[in-house]
C-alpha cells in the first residue's frame, strides 16, 4: 500500500482561506489595490524615487547622543 496523501484532504489553513474568501468576496480586489499602492510601481516612479534618494543627507551612526556636546 503506497503512502500517498488523501486526495480529498483539505488543510485547516486552506479551509480558513476558502471560508474567508466566501464570506468577503471583495477581499481579493482590496488586496490588488493595496499591492498597487505599495509594490507595483512603474519605471518612471522608481526613477523619480532614485533621484530623490540621491539628495538625502547621511545620518550619523549614533543619533541618540551628540558626541559634539560639551
Amino acid at each position: 500500500m503506497p503512502m500517498l496523501p488523501a486526495r480529498h484532504y483539505v488543510s485547516p489553513h486552506t479551509q480558513f482561506i476558502r471560508e474567508l474568501l466566501a464570506a468577503k468576496p471583495q477581499l481579493e480586489n482590496e488586496q490588488r489595490i493595496g499591492r498597487a499602492i505599495w509594490w507595483d510601481k512603474l519605471p518612471t516612479e522608481l526613477a523619480e524615487e532614485r533621484d530623490m534618494d540621491g539628495g538625502r543627507v547621511r545620518q550619523k551612526s549614533y543619533v541618540y547622543y551628540s558626541l559634539d556636546a560639551d
